[in-house]
């Protein structure tokens, strides 16, 4: 549910990229590194003459991987409409938002979005549904040819709709606004760039050519070539592997793309306020003692893209300790010389990185700026 300020950024292909043009310096007092020799050449990738192939082609080398990342919140970030169990389990869903009812129902083999002011109603099938429902799920439809960011949301904790993020709570000045925001081309590009991959055979991502969800492609790159050149026994792979940036890089400029990184949330009206909370890049960025071009700090050192999030506290325990020591006996090493927690050694991400409730998603996030948190410590920004 992150895509409601991706519209800020400037994205463009599909591995976008907004952030070649943010080379803003970071905040005084924060570490300055050159980016990798592998940032540089994904960043100047030249997917011209390559194809997409889908994820089934890289089943074929990749079965185990292809098959977790399947089951991934990120593999089902955007559905189908006519995929979403949200809306075939939840029908009609319903909202009364001042004199207008919103609706979203099944109607045949299809799901509409709808909205009546009592006397007019204006009703748009529904092409995706952004999210797997995590948190909730927001919907995306067609009005007089152009996108539109529907105006509520299904909402997990609620089961039911409410405002969409972001959207202002005070009534619609006429039944054309009620129905949502109208997203620019630029924000659309943003949306489904994070949301999408494009389809096998594509050439690059458009919004009538695409995979819902983040699959294998989009992270990787076309496959195409790749492929090919695994045929020919070519030592190139002519495939791109987040894995070999460095962790900087990794969190920052990789990840950060999608889930926000300190350069871009720098950038945001006051930073993107109370809803920073969501854009983990910027908030492991303000960690302090936890910037370390180190691989044991980075997304994909408590994340593996390619299975399911773990959300049981105790998992994230030997990703702490492996800087961290957990006695006093313990000797220092070069590996291990961060302190102990004078409190515990388990279940360290429920003080550390506490779940903070973001009122108008109805959800509590784990805070990813790691810190010592007191009783009555107000959540930094």
């Amino acid at each position: 549910m992150a895509y409601s300020l991706k519209g800020i950024i400037t994205l463009g292909g599909l591995v976008i990229w907004a952030f070649l043009c943010l080379s803003e310096p970071r905040a005084a007092g924060q570490s300055q590194t050159q980016p990798s020799s592998s940032l540089s050449r994904w960043r100047s990738q030249d997917y011209s003459g390559n194809r997409y192939v889908g994820s089934n082609s890289c089943a074929g080398c990749h079965r185990r991987i292809a098959s977790g990342q399947s089951g991934t919140a990120m593999s089902h970030a955007m559905e189908t409409a006519e995929g979403s169990e949200i809306i075939d389990n939840h029908q009609p869903l319903r909202f009364r938002d001042g004199p207008y009812t919103h609706e979203v129902a099944r109607e045949g083999n299809r799901s509409v979005y709808r909205v009546s002011d009592g006397a007019k109603t204006i009703s748009e099938p529904i092409l995706y549904g952004f999210g797997y429902g995590v948190a909730g799920q927001t919907y995306v439809f067609k009005h007089n040819g152009v996108f539109y960011e529907s105006r509520v949301s299904f909402y997990r904790q609620l089961q039911n709709l409410d405002i969409t993020m972001l959207h202002s709570r005070s009534a619609p000045a006429s039944l054309e606004e009620a129905l949502g925001r109208p997203m620019t081309g630029e924000a659309a590009q943003g949306c489904f760039s994070c949301h999408a991959t494009p389809a096998p055979g594509a050439a690059s991502l458009t919004p009538d050519q695409l995979t819902p969800g983040v699959s294998c492609e989009r992270c990787h790159g076309p496959g195409g070539n790749h492929i090919a050149a695994v045929k020919a026994g070519d030592k190139d792979p002519q495939i791109f592997n987040p894995a070999k940036l460095d962790s900087l890089d990794l969190t920052q400029e990789f990840c950060g793309q999608c889930h926000q990184s300190f350069d871009t949330v720098m950038l945001m009206p006051k930073q993107g306020g109370v809803n920073n909370i969501r854009f983990q890049p910027y908030r492991i960025f303000s960690s302090r003692g936890h910037l370390a071009n180190d691989p044991r700090i980075s997304c994909v050192a408590c994340h593996d893209p390619h299975d399911k999030m773990q959300h049981v506290a105790g998992f994230y325990d030997s990703k702490c300790l492996a800087c961290h020591l957990s006695s006093t006996t313990e000797a220092k090493t070069d590996r291990r010389a961060a302190p102990r927690c004078p409190v515990s050694s388990r279940e360290c991400v429920t003080c550390h990185m506490p779940k903070v409730e973001l009122p108008e998603m109805h959800f509590k996030f784990t805070d990813h700026w790691i810190r010592v948190v007191r009783p009555g410590d107000s959540v930094p920004r």
